[in-house]
């Protein structure tokens, strides 16, 4: 049994595994966010290695970095193997993310025309070989809130969550979406599907007080405006 608890150890995982290594090696994106909270606590248990410690730490905030930001010293030290060391650490880590979340949001960008949307989206999606969807989430001074991929792939109102939709725009608190995807074609003519996912949007929104203020549909080098249409 002892010889089984050793593998929990970091230092006894391949290379690949160690968190530390993999950010140095790979870089910081290519970590989980288990691993990046793994290298701020260093070690786990007896029996629990630091990422599989941060992943239960997660899964009890449903894996959501803002709720876990919400716990407090006393509450992460309720979990085995955190520490008030480690307790604080996590806590000033997040703390951090916060402030520098409120410094991004003094330079939000402001949407006031399809053109600025356009702006925005063409970088992302604009030169893709395959279809994407994605949510620009608005404040009610439309400044950018949040911009998220949704859907990869064909654009159906089948694979598109409006529920994930509309529970994003509660959480940041946006009063206002736009609903984007590109057209690796060229074309700039709505599809059916496009115009019936457009409406369920709408309609869902409407019962919330969200506004859809607009569908964009991205190429290479132009847009198609729903709202600038008429077609919203």
């Amino acid at each position: 049994m002892e010889e089984y608890n050793t593998s929990f150890s970091i230092k006894n995982w391949s290379e690949d595994d160690r968190p530390r290594e993999k950010l140095l090696n790979k870089g910081r994106m290519a970590l989980s966010d288990a691993e990046l909270i793994a290298i701020l606590i260093g070690s786990g248990s007896k029996n629990e290695s630091a990422v599989a410690l941060s992943k239960r730490i997660l899964a009890s905030v449903e894996n959501n970095l803002n709720e876990l930001g919400k716990l407090d010293t006393n509450e992460l030290m309720a979990f085995k193997g955190i520490g008030e060391a480690k307790a604080v650490t996590i806590a000033a880590a997040l703390e951090l993310g916060r402030r520098r979340r409120m410094e991004d949001a003094l330079v939000r960008k402001k949407i006031t025309s399809s053109s600025d949307a356009f702006a925005l989206l063409q970088p992302l999606i604009g030169e893709l070989a395959h279809e994407e969807f994605w949510i620009v989430y608005l404040n009610n001074s439309n400044k950018v809130l949040q911009t998220s991929q949704l859907s990869k792939g064909g654009i159906t109102g089948t694979i598109v969550d409006v529920r994930l939709v509309y529970k994003t725009a509660i959480q940041l608190g946006a009063v206002g979406i736009i609903l984007a995807h590109n057209h690796p074609s060229g074309t700039l003519k709505p599809s059916q599907s496009d115009l019936d996912l457009t409406s369920k949007l709408k309609t869902a929104g409407n019962s919330l007080d969200i506004k859809v203020l607009d569908h964009i549909i991205v190429t290479q080098k132009a847009y198609f405006s729903f709202a600038d249409n008429g077609t919203l």
